[in-house]
């Protein structure tokens, strides 16, 4: 019994450390540049703790001249303040090199580097491509990458504070209003992996996620591509019903889609939104039946979000908004 605990809580600590948002699987180059610092940092504090746990149990404990040697005012001052000031400044001068090797990288990206800006919103991305032309394609809540080539992320935030946070490609970083914050990245594999905002800033702020795909740099042109076009047409009538239902509940004033007459920027760009990994800031899934529940029910999904949910619609009418919406790839 007392071995199936030890491989029961083994195999969920193992279960811990993986998963998309997991800062143990660096997938990116500034991450695998972090992943060293986590190591002798936990290692560290590992050695210390053993060491403390091993010297209260000889004052405890141990032989009379072991626990009067303990007592030396020498032992004290050199393990009580010598000790910790050397371990923490050793930790804080190699965080610093990390750091330092870090903006180097991104000083040293070229003219030719991708740069997408991201824009924390409540509770959500904006993130703003360019095309080889420079116009920009707008989309949210998922940030592509193409393997093996830098990408310089501007980070931004038009409300509050928010932090960019993707263990497995980078460190954090914070979004300070009338500030433009930088951060090269680099995928060193294709894979889906998740972000998070890591600074409070109010309301549904656990639920501001984000996924970060990094795929294949051709197939990352086809997909910057059909993101520069417009709007899919509805293919089905139930499709062009959802698409005339989305007019009628003004929809159009918070959202934009384009080669349509909406043209709202309050909320996500919906031009392609179909196409997205998920829904609501990685919320939900993205399939039609997830489209219709944020419809009615997103202030119990996501709770304070600016979206007021739209209860009024039919059954008929809510299938056909959530059938056009999902189309939209």
């Amino acid at each position: 019994m007392r071995w199936s605990c030890a491989a029961l809580f083994s195999s969920l600590l193992a279960a811990g450390c993986s998963g998309p948002q997991s800062a143990l699987s660096p997938s990116g180059v500034e991450a695998l540049h972090i992943d060293p610092l986590f190591w002798t940092a936990t290692w560290t504090g590992v050695l210390v703790t053993l060491m403390i746990v091993v010297l209260v149990a000889v004052a405890l404990y141990g032989p009379p001249p072991w626990r009067a040697w303990l007592g030396r005012d020498w032992i004290v001052i050199g393990g009580g303040i010598v000790l910790p000031i050397l371990v923490l400044t050793g930790l804080f001068v190699y965080a610093l090199l990390v750091m330092q090797a870090g903006a180097l990288r991104s000083a040293q990206a070229g003219e030719d580097t991708i740069t997408v800006t991201v824009t924390g919103k409540r509770w959500w991305w904006e993130v703003t491509y360019a095309t080889p032309q420079g116009e920009p394609i707008v989309s949210a809540n998922e940030i592509r990458l193409p393997v093996g080539r830098p990408v310089r992320l501007l980070l931004e935030s038009d409300n509050v504070i928010h932090s960019f946070w993707a263990p497995q490609i980078a460190g954090k970083l914070d979004m300070i209003p009338g500030r433009t914050n930088e951060v090269v990245l680099e995928a060193t594999e294709p894979g889906v992996s998740r972000g998070q905002c890591a600074e409070y800033c109010g309301g549904p702020h656990a639920l501001m996620s984000f996924f970060v795909i990094a795929m294949p740099e051709e197939d990352y042109a086809a997909w910057l591509a059909r993101e520069a076009e417009p709007g899919a047409e509805p293919d089905t009538p139930q499709a062009a019903h959802g698409q005339e239902v989305f007019f009628e509940n003004g929809c159009g004033a918070c959202h934009r889609i384009g080669g349509t007459p909406a043209q709202g920027v309050i909320g996500p760009d919906l031009t392609h939104v179909g196409s997205r990994h998920s829904l609501a800031a990685a919320t939900l899934p993205n399939d039609a039946e997830a489209f219709a529940r944020w419809i009615t029910d997103n202030q119990h999904i996501k709770p304070d979000n600016l979206m007021p949910p739209f209860r009024q619609l039919s059954a008929p009418d809510l299938a056909a908004l959530a059938a056009y919406l999902d189309g939209l790839e």
